[in-house]
């Protein structure tokens, strides 16, 4: 084995362990078209999507057209964001939320 694949081989093995490290953090946004609250988290979670650009995925839920998803993350009051990483739930926001405490949910969920 040359010097060179011996550094290819390192840096794949590497790779492959950063790759099963990361998380995949999702928040989930449950909203309604009428749900004048729902109108002013939007601006503060597009900010965020777009300068945590790929740390996270946004899953919009409009409750009207998905009652199912609504009723089986126990949805009761709008807007509810929802942050998940790959063991679980872990926040949950009802109400207007601002945006450092989305980021501290975000950075814990693994982000």
């Amino acid at each position: 084995m040359t010097a060179i694949d011996w550094e290819w081989e390192t840096l794949m093995r590497a790779a492959r362990q950063l790759s099963m490290n990361h998380m995949t953090v999702t928040l989930k946004d449950f909203y309604a078209d009428w749900c004048g609250p729902c109108k002013t988290q939007d601006p503060i979670l597009e900010e965020l999507e777009e300068d945590w650009e790929g740390r996270f995925e946004v899953e919009k839920v409009n409750v009207d057209e998905q009652q199912d998803v609504a009723n089986e993350y126990q949805v009761r009051s709008l807007p509810t964001l929802v942050i998940e990483n790959d063991d679980g739930i872990v926040e949950r926001f009802v109400g207007v939320t601002q945006r450092d405490d989305i980021e501290d949910a975000l950075e814990s969920a693994g982000a």
